[in-house]
């Protein structure tokens, strides 16, 4: 197939494929569908997404938690049903003539069907670049490869892909446009019925079960020590799912008088957030919420020994910062406590200073808002843009035009 085959439609509409891999990329994909409808409204939409995509109106040929496997054991596991899958949707996105693919994160599975739709004349697009800031910049060249165009989430992305020569857009990030620059802190305690004046720190592991296995064990040891130091203290606990909520109070069942203080909820990770003094956390997107959220927070993080070696040899980390306040700050504004510096004494050591020193959270505060700015781009719509864009189509055209 060409270039030119696929804009000419048996329907006469525009035809648009989105393959999102885990919850967070049908988040992304609702978003954007919905900004690009609003431009093409009698666009036609499938492909692979979860039910917030289903609802913005894409016809789903797979969900996407049925790319949603994590590790190498699990991946290796699910390989011959996961190619099986790739291969089927290949031929069916040929027959569907899409004018545009947009892979939405998942990397692994994305970059090679869109370097396969591409080798075939079909425009692609990749959303949410891998973090190349971090790991191996030479990726950013295989991913042009792959995609005629880059939608970044973070202002640093870009210009590593430019000396690449790979087209990179910076979108912003859709968490910034969601979160309120001025969290209602009291709100979300009164909706979780928080006194005013209880001290309350909020604790995420990660939201997997592996994470929780890993780190949980650690965060609760803290969460006992600064216990010690602040009687009152109450700690809450959002579990993402129905299984983490098990691996959590499994946990908690052995230890009594710490499980006492612990609200476990479902879900609600964000109000959890808003309501605390401080929070305690794995690194991930989860920092960026809680930066976002303006919360002051510790970041705590293990990984296998074989791994961390194997990083440290090869210098294979390219920043000197895991967490993303620190990455997009430039600067250590929270504490990162990794691998052997992430024990139960220091992780309880950094909490307090939080909860103990209001003015080191009010200095905080402003570098939080500088960034939560940076990043309020209206990304979905900016998203929406570039790809209208790519389709040859005039900048804030409302109406279906065909890509020329």
């Amino acid at each position: 197939m060409t270039s030119s085959d696929s804009r000419t439609q048996p329907s006469g509409h525009l035809r648009i494929a989105l393959v999102a891999g885990e919850a967070s990329g049908d988040v992304l994909g609702a978003g954007l569908i919905a900004e690009l409808r609003a431009r093409f409204p009698q666009a036609e939409f499938a492909g692979v997404g979860g039910p917030a995509m289903r609802a913005a109106g894409l016809e789903a040929w797979h969900d996407s938690q049925e790319l949603a496997v994590m590790g190498l054991v699990e991946v290796l596991k699910h390989l011959p049903r996961l190619l099986k899958l790739r291969a089927n949707l290949r031929k069916r996105l040929l027959a569907w003539r899409p004018d545009v693919f947009i892979g939405i994160d998942a990397p692994d599975f994305n970059l090679g069907v869109e370097q396969w739709l591409k080798q075939r004349g079909v425009r692609t697009v990749h959303y949410v670049s891998p973090s190349v800031w971090a790991w191996r910049e030479g990726r950013a060249a295989k991913i042009g490869r792959s995609a005629d165009r880059v939608l970044c989430l973070f202002p640093m992305e870009p210009p590593i892909y430019a000396k690449h020569g790979v087209d990179a857009r910076f979108v912003g990030h859709p968490l910034a446009d969601a979160i309120p620059m001025q969290p209602d802190r009291l709100a979300s305690r009164h909706a979780l019925v928080i006194p005013d004046d209880t001290p309350v720190l909020a604790m995420l592991p990660g939201s997997r079960l592996g994470e929780i296995e890993k780190m949980l064990p650690l965060f609760l040891q803290a969460g006992g020590l600064v216990a010690r130091s602040i009687p009152a203290l109450q700690i809450l606990l959002p579990a993402a799912n129905a299984e983490c909520d098990a691996a959590i109070r499994a946990q908690l069942a052995s230890q009594p008088d710490l499980a006492a203080r612990v609200r476990v909820l479902d879900g609600d990770a964000q109000r959890a957030m808003i309501a605390s003094d401080a929070v305690l956390l794995a690194s991930g997107t989860a920092a960026l919420e809680g930066m976002l959220c303006k919360r002051p927070m510790v970041v705590g993080h293990r990984i296998s020994p074989t791994t961390y070696r194997i990083v440290t040899f090869f210098k294979l980390l390219k920043t000197r910062y895991v967490s993303l306040p620190n990455v997009l700050a430039d600067a250590p504004l929270v504490p990162e406590l990794l691998q052997d510096d992430c024990t139960p004494e220091k992780l309880a050591a950094a909490c307090l200073r939080w909860l103990g020193q209001p003015a080191a959270v009010d200095a905080l505060l402003p570098h939080f808002t500088d960034i939560h700015t940076q990043l309020r781009r209206d990304a979905s719509a900016r998203a929406a843009e570039a790809v209208a864009e790519l389709l040859g189509v005039p900048r804030r055209d409302l109406g279906y035009v065909r890509a020329v």
